[in-house]
């Protein structure tokens, strides 16, 4: 009998184990894109895709219990990516949007802000909205949410997409763009961190589109979308998340 009861317990003991070992196991792959800094953007040094998304979601992994594995890719590629299920989240600077809100869930919103703009330093005008750019050439990127409008307005001499951020800003920079349209905290941190000493912010622009940037899943994986916004609520409340956002100046 004392034999049997400490084979039980072995075994249980063993199946206790092995649970652990496969729940430490489980890595959800996580797109993010490598030219959205401070959001997302590729560290050379370390050869890894680094920023604001990433240290939160890295918070939101620890916290529920999974690994994160980043998988870098251009933004125009992340919401077929998640459906397509090559990948389990998408963690970047992505708007949440009506319309993408039909093709994927959202997490609860983590950041706001709005498009920013552009140009060189030579510009001297006060740009405040489209109207005050009549028959200007300006980039934007694909599949952000400033396209449309963009494009709709009827403003503009051309409007011409681009896969990444920096290209936009080196095009502004060499004269073949007059002004560019990005996720301001992003074209802000590259202008301050000397990247490009020739362009400045427009200051005077407002906004013409703004919301949220929130962690993206799969319609189906409610379970998921559940895990996140509980440690999101977490992070708020313990006050990592805006740890977070100080580090990568956007406190």
């Amino acid at each position: 009998m004392k034999f049997k009861t400490l084979t039980m317990a072995a075994m249980m003991a063993a199946a206790v184990l092995a649970g652990g070992a496969a729940h430490a196991q489980q890595a959800l792959k996580v797109g993010s894109t490598p030219t959205g800094s401070p959001f997302t953007f590729l560290d050379t040094k370390t050869n890894s895709i680094q920023g604001v998304m990433v240290d939160i979601t890295n918070a939101i992994a620890r916290d529920a219990g999974f690994k994160a594995t980043i998988e870098p890719m251009q933004f125009s590629a992340l919401i077929g990516s998640l459906t397509s299920r090559r990948i389990d989240l998408i963690s970047a600077a992505m708007f949440i949007t009506p319309t993408r809100k039909e093709v994927v869930d959202f997490s609860e919103p983590i950041y706001s802000y709005g498009d920013g703009m552009v140009v060189p330093k030579a510009d001297e005008k006060a740009y405040k909205n489209y109207a005050d750019m009549k028959g200007m050439t300006v980039g934007v990127q694909v599949g952000t949410a400033f396209v449309e409008p963009m494009q709709k307005s009827g403003i503009f001499k051309e409007v011409k997409l681009y896969e990444s951020t920096p290209d936009i800003m080196r095009d502004v920079n060499a004269g073949r763009l007059q002004a560019g349209f990005l996720d301001f905290p992003i074209a802000a941190y590259a202008i301050n961190q000397g990247s490009y000493p020739n362009l400045k912010m427009v200051r005077s622009y407002q906004p013409t589109v703004t919301s949220s940037v929130g962690i993206a899943t799969r319609k189906d994986d409610k379970e998921l979308l559940a895990k996140v916004n509980a440690s999101l609520a977490k992070l708020k409340s313990s006050g990592e998340l805006d740890k977070i956002f100080k580090k990568w100046g956007l406190d």
